[in-house]
């Protein structure tokens, strides 16, 4: 199996699915149906802003997906992954640490991955920033650097006692998903058959997240493990990395309730750049726009951001990557970790939005489709800052 990069933990827990499939974009109120829907339109707009915007990848990571081993206790970052990164425009990453699935002890796994996290921020503090707080981006955008926020993408390490949160919170992490695809002590993934709810232990964690004002991530989750968590905290909750189910009918995708349930209580919902975006896997860049565009009629302007659950740097070889990418669905698989929609043979992201332009070429999709500077400019992160602001209390 491959190992870990420093700052990603794709290898483990990798998707998959791609293509260049077409998808109808939906239409916006004051958004015209006669607007460009394509960014290889001749007559394209460019977005002017994308150098003064906070970019913030509410799910995302720095690493180079064309190395055939990655090695999950370095300290240093593939240079040119950093590079595109930077090059991104990228203010922020949530990077996911800690236990995800697997063998591993959950709590021992997630505090020895916090201690390395730091270490690689330590080692490129010439390029990387720590997020404590919402100070912490904004220093990030003002010095040209990249905000690194630590998340945990399943709660396990919680064990049975829900006072961890604290431990954690003071260890740096600032965003924890409940859960992963699969079931944990504290509610059930998108993938388990009888959907259950949120357990007792697991009301019990929501309000001791709440107490250490750490974000919960519903993403991941099952339908109604969300809409209990979003009964059950006190705090507005985000959901990171998802897709609209109503435009695509895989587990991994949020209903219209859950999403406007998040907006409703003050949260952001994230959509992601993977192929989940279509039923049939083959995702493209008018996909992402028309999930963006329906979680804007659902939750509001306010309320809509990006996790592309992805890097910056760019596939080189195609084929290499789809036989990587068939042996980490197999390692999935036998996990139990899958999700509905993970295919062999494809890649995990969307072909034609990869690449450190990949934010300036969506903020120009949406611009031609007649979205204004300063909706797009909230899309692209300030709708998340707003949010984190509000969690964290700074």
């Amino acid at each position: 199996m491959q190992k870990m990069l420093p700052l990603n933990r794709r290898t483990f827990v990798t998707l998959a699915a791609a293509g260049t499939g077409v998808a109808t974009l939906l239409r916006v109120p004051g958004v015209s149906s006669a607007l460009a829907s394509s960014a290889d339109s001749s007559d394209q707009k460019i977005f002017p802003k994308l150098q003064d915007a906070l970019v913030l990848n509410n799910l995302g990571g720095i690493y180079n997906p064309n190395l055939e081993v990655q090695t999950e206790d370095a300290i240093d970052l593939d240079p040119r992954a950093l590079k595109d990164a930077l090059a991104s425009g990228t203010t922020m990453i949530n990077n996911t640490i800690g236990y995800v699935a697997g063998d591993k002890e959950p709590f021992e796994f997630s505090v020895r991955s916090i201690a390395h996290s730091n270490r690689v921020i330590e080692n490129h503090s010439d390029h990387l920033v720590k997020v404590l707080s919402s100070h912490d981006i904004l220093r990030a955008k003002k010095e040209g650097k990249i905000g690194i926020l630590q998340g945990f993408q399943n709660a396990a390490m919680m064990g049975e006692d829900a006072s961890r949160a604290a431990i954690f919170a003071g260890l740096g992490v600032r965003v924890i998903q409940l859960t992963y695809n699969i079931k944990n002590q504290i509610g059930s993934g998108s993938m388990v058959p009888e959907n259950g709810g949120i357990t007792d232990f697991g009301h019990d964690v929501i309000a001791e997240l709440n107490a250490n004002k750490v974000v919960i991530d519903l993403s991941h989750s099952g339908k109604q493990t969300c809409l209990d968590a979003l009964t059950s905290s006190k705090v507005p909750i985000c959901i990171t990395h998802t897709g609209c189910r109503a435009l695509a009918d895989l587990p991994r995708n949020k209903t219209d309730d859950e999403l406007k349930g998040v907006a409703d209580r003050g949260g952001v919902v994230g959509i992601y750049f993977m192929p989940f975006l279509r039923e049939d896997g083959f995702a493209s860049a008018t996909d992402v726009v028309a999930h963006i565009e329906h979680a804007i009629n659902i939750c509001g302007e306010d309320h809509v951001g990006i996790g592309t659950d992805g890097g910056t740097t760019a596939i080189d070889d195609l084929d290499a990557a789809r036989e990587r990418t068939a042996k980490s669905i197999r390692r999935r698989r036998s996990l139990g970790i899958s999700a509905k929609g993970e295919n062999i043979g494809v890649v995990p992201f969307v072909p034609d939005l990869s690449g450190p332009t990949q934010f300036q070429k969506l903020a120009d999709m949406l611009y031609a489709r007649g979205h204004g500077i300063d909706r797009i400019e909230k899309i692209l992160g300030r709708n998340f800052f707003s949010y984190y602001k509000s969690v964290w209390g700074a």
